[in-house]
């Protein structure tokens, strides 16, 4: 009976998401919504891109485990991420009306640039979107009591969420992100009270995390701590803004105002809901204490929907595959069709030159259906990988690689192309060294290739224009010493 509900909720959100498509008369419509999202739906599609997989079963497997300082990277770094974009890069962005983000390192710094970036961009949703349709698999064989293989799972999930992205691109995902997280939000609030009253009230529950110093976030004072603590912190915090999932909501807005105040309070939204699954997962230790030690050892990731589907009644266990599936579909939607985007406006392109509008949105619509095939195998072949780590691992490349070109190119300007290739080859060899080699143990991957992405960036930009200084200077002497 819940996997019959289940399916039909997906066929419903299938056939808004096909409604919501007849507004697609262009490429514009499929990649930004026409620039026509008002500020609640930018707040509605933001939240619930964020609010995926890894915030309703990794999340509160890490906090179980380890405590608030052990989820520094998702929620307050990803929640973070939202606001800072909002603050600082929105305005700047939205007023160059660009259609993806790697146009911007174009007009910034030229087609080499654009093609790497776009390159890393890609690549970085394959862990994102994996985790979705992990999650997705993993649902579908708790549902069926192991009837429906997690990779069969998986292949199911994944046609069900391209059913409607393929046809309906922004509209489509800011629609039904706008029902899905309304679901959510409901569902995990409901579930919340429930569990809190079969734990012996919410009080009981925060006393048992304090007693297990659930909350202590700060690392201890020691320089490798806080070295991995705030590498932990920026790997979404920073890795998320050259996103193009992010990009397109804030273009997708209808005004400025919207672009730039839809992320900041999705952002403090999404940081202040992500308690509540750690809340239900600490709730599960008073509950049913043996069964979750055992899930503890085996799958943390299993421990709230074996609470739902064990000790709570049928009616929650709607409520809580609701917004489960919610919460996955609207995230994989969003990060399906961002990088499939990416690829026909940046790279498909330097191809096929001069095409028109429609048969450029013919290809958007391929490059979806391609990337959804390569994505679902990958998260076949990663069976066995923790969401949190996929999704944490999906940003490390686009901090390295793309951040410091963006923030510079916007702030800095005598930032240069030579800069911008000298920070990428820079961050991503220094990452790989790093994270391939013990040296990585010491010293955070994804910091170095940070602190290697600046200083590639101030190296390349301007010894260039100090030589050519230095060069026009050695010149003007030898004028003047040959007129006198």
């Amino acid at each position: 009976m819940l996997l019959t509900l289940v399916i039909v909720y997906l066929l419903g959100t299938i056939a808004i998401g096909l409604w919501a498509a007849k507004r697609v008369k262009n490429t514009a419509d499929f990649a930004i919504a026409g620039r026509h999202l008002p500020l609640f739906m930018i707040v509605t599609t933001t939240f619930a891109t964020w609010f995926g997989s890894e915030t309703v079963l990794g999340i509160p497997a890490k906090f179980i485990e380890g405590g608030l300082g052990s989820v520094v990277e998702d929620p307050f770094g990803a929640g973070t991420c939202l606001v800072l974009v909002g603050l600082f890069f929105a305005a700047k962005l939205y007023k160059m009306t660009l259609l993806t983000i790697s146009d911007y390192y174009r007009e910034r710094y030229g087609r080499a640039v654009e093609i790497i970036c776009s390159l890393i961009i890609i690549l970085s949703y394959l862990g994102w979107v994996s985790a979705q349709v992990t999650a997705l698999g993993l649902v579908f064989n708790l549902l069926s009591g192991g009837a429906i293989s997690i990779p069969l799972g998986m292949v199911i999930g994944t046609v069900s969420i391209l059913a409607y992205t393929l046809f309906g691109g922004m509209w489509s995902v800011a629609v039904t992100d706008f029902i899905q997280m309304i679901i959510l939000v409901v569902g995990l609030l409901v579930l919340a009270v429930f569990a809190g009253g079969m734990a012996g009230g919410a009080d009981k529950v925060i006393d048992l995390a304090v007693s297990k110093d659930m909350f202590r976030f700060w690392p201890e004072p020691s320089m490798k701590d806080i070295l991995f603590f705030i590498a932990a912190a920026i790997t979404m915090m920073l890795g998320s803004i050259p996103q193009q999932d992010v990009f397109q909501r804030v273009m997708s807005a209808n005004s400025v105002q919207a672009a730039t105040r839809g992320p900041v309070i999705g952002g403090i939204c999404y940081i202040l809901f992500a308690f509540v699954p750690m809340f239900l997962v600490t709730s599960a230790l008073i509950i049913m204490p043996s069964e979750t030690a055992a899930l503890l050892a085996e799958d943390p990731q299993k421990i709230l929907p074996t609470l739902v589907l064990t000790k709570m009644p049928f009616i929650m266990q709607v409520v809580f595959f609701g917004a489960l599936l919610s919460a996955l579909k609207s995230t994989a939607s969003a990060t399906l069709l961002a990088p499939s985007v990416t690829f026909v406006e940046n790279i498909w392109r330097q191809f096929v030159p001069h095409r028109g509008d429609k048969a450029e949105l013919l290809t958007m619509r391929i490059a979806v259906l391609v990337f959804s095939m390569f994505v679902c195998l990958y998260a076949i072949y990663s069976q066995g990988t923790s969401i949190y780590d996929m999704v944490s691992s999906a940003y490390q490349v686009t901090l390295v690689g793309a951040f410091v070109p963006l923030a510079a190119g916007l702030y800095w300007k005598r930032a240069t192309t030579q800069g911008a290739l000298l920070s990428i080859v820079a961050g991503i060899a220094a990452w790989l060294v790093l994270s391939q080699t013990a040296a990585g143990e010491s010293f955070p991957p994804q910091l170095g290739g940070v602190l290697a992405g600046v200083l590639g960036l101030v190296i390349g930009s301007l010894c260039p224009q100090l030589l050519a200084n230095r060069h026009g200077s050695h010149h003007r002497v030898i004028g003047v010493e040959s007129k006198a």
